[in-house]
């Protein structure tokens, strides 16, 4: 019988604490034992001597990320323990058997035996949302106070007076604590979800509190463990560092949902997203751009810090947790073309002729639905119907989440290009490809056939699916090759296209599509 490897659970060190050696960097903690170990400067701060201290042996340091348990001695007081885990899901606010409010954090590894840490929703209340404790002993300021703005502004006025707080930190040389306490302000006024929970705290402070993003990071927290030591009750949160990520991309737009005062951009590909708001992207809109944004090949540079977020939800009767990364909106750059305004001009004209001619491109629709046509025959088409001869007729077939770099590529190596049903035929000098514009797609290659005329009578006739499987030699009559999947980068694409058909691809544009 085969043996199955199981990766062995590190040696846990288990030592009590001579002294702490402050003026080390980083400070050094010797055991009794005679060993040293060096610990980051936020846990020495809270070790004392006789505390019993517990870690996994995979190194000699303990730094943000490791797994520490430490036992304080018995003049410690409430805190009984300090807890350093990663963790990752944080759930929803629930209720105890006492009714009080309280979330669970998933703790990673779970080297010490510690599976989870549950934390009260007042404990999250005061580090995350300043809210204090004891109403009648209030700080004074809001996070609304903080950013020197009312309660009802809008999410470009938030932005923009985060802006004008870190100008004014900057001028009077602020410590870093004030830099911290504006950009933790915005972060949370930045994000509908934890605005909408902070607004709720103000107005009621016993009001449920979530933990921000959904957790994943290092929290370090005080409190006891429970007495069959599987979870930790954290009374105290210490410190939290998100799980974070700097990213650069480029991102097109017609991926954005336009809300009246923000757009939530989401690539579900890379699993991303993020909140724009009008000052970070230095335009106006509303809504009316949701109609036509298909139409718009603008992309948009993105420079920002992801943390990860997370969220359990039900699927085929069993809960999983989806993941995703959400950008920080006070770590959040973005920066349009030179030429955006003519793209939005150009969309929106697009846009308006699809209503004015609606009548006759239903017709051509009606035509193309039957039979392939050549975008030639259909240019003539719309010249006779008195359509101006700048109306791109492809996009009759366009998605809002098709990327116009494959078109470009294929229609520029394209002696001739058909549309049919929902799909664009390229007639190459090797080859013929065939692709359907929308998410998901794959560009299906052909052998170059004999006659055009009877390889769209053919393919006509078929799927996809009886191509595949060669159904009633479907493949093999129309010479068919491979497909290949668009994927999330346009060079594996330009490179396998170019080893099918021979034909060299435009790699710099394929480098500049690579982060769409």
């Amino acid at each position: 019988m085969a043996s199955v490897q199981t990766e062995a659970a590190p040696q846990i060190c288990c030592q009590r604490v001579a002294r702490i050696n402050g003026l080390q960097n980083p400070p050094e903690c010797e055991l009794l034992n005679g060993s040293r170990i060096a610990l980051p400067r936020l846990i020495a701060a809270h070790i004392s001597s006789s505390d019993e201290i517990s870690f996994p042996l995979l190194n000699s340091a303990v730094t943000t990320g490791t797994e520490i348990y430490v036992s304080k001695n018995s003049l410690a007081g409430s805190s009984r323990a300090i807890y350093q885990a990663p963790i990752s899901y944080v759930t929803q606010p629930h209720n105890n058997k006492r009714g009080d409010l309280y979330v669970a954090a998933e703790v990673c590894a779970a080297s010490v035996g510690i599976s989870s840490i549950l934390i009260s929703c007042q404990t999250l209340r005061e580090y995350f949302y300043r809210i204090p404790r004891i109403q009648d002993q209030p700080d004074g300021r809001t996070f609304y106070d903080i950013l020197r703005i009312p309660s009802a502004v809008g999410a470009a006025e938030l932005r923009v007076a985060f802006k004008l707080r870190q100008l004014e930190l900057q001028a009077k040389n602020a410590g870093r604590d004030e830099h911290s306490s504006v950009e933790r302000a915005f972060n949370i006024l930045g994000d509908p979800e934890l605005r909408a929970c902070y607004d709720r705290l103000l107005r009621d402070p016993e009001a449920p509190a979530l933990f921000p993003y959904g957790g994943f990071g290092s929290l370090l927290v005080s409190g006891e463990r429970s007495h069959n030591g599987n979870t930790f009750f954290a009374h105290r949160i210490i410190a939290f560092l998100p799980e974070q990520h700097h990213r650069r991309f480029r991102a097109p737009l017609r991926k954005c949902d336009f809300y009246a005062d923000r757009a939530l951009y989401r690539d579900i590909r890379r699993k991303l997203e993020l909140w724009i708001d009008p000052a970070a992207l230095h335009v106006v809109w509303d809504v009316t751009w949701n109609r036509w944004k298909h139409l718009l090949g603008t992309k948009m540079e993105v420079n920002a810090a992801f943390v990860k977020s997370g969220k359990y939800r039900r699927h085929r009767n069993e809960w999983q947790l989806v993941t995703w990364e959400t950008a920080l909106p006070s770590r959040l750059q973005v920066r349009l073309p030179a030429d955006f305004q003519q793209q939005i001009e150009a969309a929106k004209l697009s846009y308006h002729r699809f209503g004015q001619y609606s009548a006759a491109l239903d017709n051509i629709r009606a035509q193309i639905e039957n039979r392939p046509t050549e975008k030639a025959e259909l240019e003539r088409m719309l010249s006779l119907l008195n359509i101006p001869g700048d109306f791109d007729i492809a996009q009759i077939s366009w998605r809002p989440d098709y990327d116009p770099f494959f078109y470009q590529q294929l229609s520029r190596r394209a002696q001739r290009i058909y549309l049919f049903r929902d799909e664009y035929i390229f007639d190459l000098e090797k080859a013929v490809i065939i692709e359907t514009p929308q998410l998901g797609n794959a560009t299906y290659v052909f052998s170059k056939p004999r006659s055009m005329e009877s390889f769209l009578a053919i393919y006509a006739g078929v799927s996809k699916d009886d191509i595949r499987h060669n159904r009633s030699n479907a493949g093999e009559k129309l010479g068919f090759l491979c497909r290949i999947i668009h994927g999330g980068n346009p060079r594996v694409w330009a490179r396998e296209l170019q080893a099918r058909i021979g034909e060299i691809p435009d790699f710099a544009a394929a480098a500049t599509a690579d982060h769409n």
